[in-house]
């Protein structure tokens, strides 16, 4: 089994959306199943109703999965296999207060030396454990040798004892922390291969620690996939617009596009526009770069207008709020100059409003009202055209001017001569 796991604590970032199609890919090309699994443990920073928007999204991007889970509810499980370690006597209970802690993390501070935990509580038995009134955390005893595992995209990779050090895995509410579930439910869903950001790189050996402990065997593959960098080479935080998926679906950019830039982002592709179905017959891990790319905005647009051209013209209409597919065609028109269903819908929005005529043009288009709906049954526009201009006396800027702004609401746009053949079909609705 493959899986995604998302914590509702924000807006879903363009790194976890990475993370969520290269697990629903190569879940695909195993033939495993495909697991969601809702990060929900943290209850002091989850946020109401994300979970429901990150399964939305989800769901705009056609990202199916087989199992859907709520961390939360295998909260039981995080306790028993807690307490088991700590019977085991391979955990132990921590009664080191906050202040305590900040102390020696302060004394590490001054002395430069990463700070680890002292192991003052190390030797309490839970004998002595339980007779205390006082609450406790669950700490894990460190590893006595270093933890290996390879890496896909990195490669061998090694941590020494104190670089894991002995960290808790229960808090004195008894709720597990992030590492203890995650290993936890990633055992116990038979989890085969675990594709994530490369800023949890450090959490991996903590995984494997758990579950050593816990007797469990199998083999997990890994691969941590190089950050995501914003266009100043840095991060990219939340304080990045485009770093938000929610915000790059309000800005009209297709899930399909976004879907298409992610998985061509410091990565080797046979094309360069492509669907994501397309991508599951040639997708290889091994072909990503160890290296972190920049996220370009500029790109995405580029995508954008691609797939806004192959898309079909229905979907395109209903998309930007009609039903009638030569709607799609004659937004299409437009990719040129707009390349989001947010810059395309305005356009068409004017095409269909009541239009404002500078004074200037006013007497003009008085006098092409008219004519525009009388001979709009012209198929042709160089004779519509022509037709127009004898029977209105009108030409140059005088004639071409005030005709554009009557079919368009614009100054400026695409030929008409392009446009025409659609609009005719619109006279009504467009000239009034």
């Amino acid at each position: 089994m493959l899986r995604f796991a998302p914590s509702p604590t924000g807006d879903m970032h363009i790194g976890n959306l990475r993370v969520a199609i290269f697990n629903y890919i190569v879940a695909k090309q195993k033939q495993e199943r495909f697991l969601v699994r809702i990060e929900d443990t943290d209850i002091e920073r989850n946020i109401d109703g994300k979970d429901k928007e990150i399964l939305e999204i989800l769901k705009k991007f056609d990202i199916e999965y087989d199992e859907l889970l709520y961390q939360s509810k295998n909260i039981t499980f995080h306790q028993n296999f807690a307490y088991k370690l700590l019977q085991d006597k391979k955990a132990f209970a921590c009664f080191c207060t906050k202040e305590e802690l900040e102390k020696e993390r302060e004394k590490a501070k001054k002395t430069k030396i990463a700070y680890r935990y002292s192991g003052k509580c190390e030797e309490i038995t839970i004998e002595e454990a339980s007779k205390k009134a006082e609450p406790f955390v669950v700490r894990i005893k460190k590893p006595q040798k270093r933890i290996e595992f390879n890496d896909i995209l990195k490669g061998k990779m090694a941590f020494e004892p104190n670089e894991v050090d002995s960290f808790v895995i229960l808090r004195a509410d008894e709720r597990p922390t992030y590492n203890f579930a995650c290993s936890i439910d990633d055992m116990l869903h038979d989890v085969s291969l675990i594709i994530r950001g490369e800023d949890h790189l450090s959490n991996t050996p903590k995984q494997i620690h758990i579950r050593e402990l816990l007797g469990y065997t199998k083999d997990i593959d890994y691969c941590h996939l190089p950050i995501i960098l914003n266009e100043e080479g840095k991060k990219m935080s939340k304080r990045d617009k485009a770093s938000s998926v929610k915000w790059l679906l309000e800005e009209g950019f297709l899930p399909q596009a976004i879907a298409n830039y992610l998985i061509l982002l410091g990565n080797k592709t046979p094309k360069e526009i492509f669907t994501m179905q397309e991508a599951i017959d040639w997708f290889d891990l091994k072909n990503l770069s160890k290296n972190s790319a920049k996220f370009d905005l500029d790109k995405l647009r580029f995508i954008n207008r691609a797939h806004i051209k192959i898309l079909d013209d229905k979907i395109l209409a209903k998309l930007l709020g009609y039903d009638d597919e030569n709607i799609g065609k004659l937004a299409k028109i437009y990719i040129e100059e707009a390349s989001t269903l947010k810059e395309l819908k305005p356009k068409i929005e004017k095409i269909f409003s009541k239009k404002e005529i500078p004074s200037e043009y006013e007497k003009e288009v008085e006098v092409l009202k008219k004519l525009i709906k009388d001979y709009s049954n012209i198929k042709k526009f160089d004779e519509f055209k022509k037709m127009l201009m004898q029977e209105s006396g009108l030409k140059g800027k005088k004639f071409f001017k005030p005709l554009r702004l009557l079919l368009t609401g614009q100054e400026h746009g695409p030929e008409i001569s392009l446009l025409y053949p659609i609009l005719r079909k619109f006279i009504n609705e467009v000239v009034r």
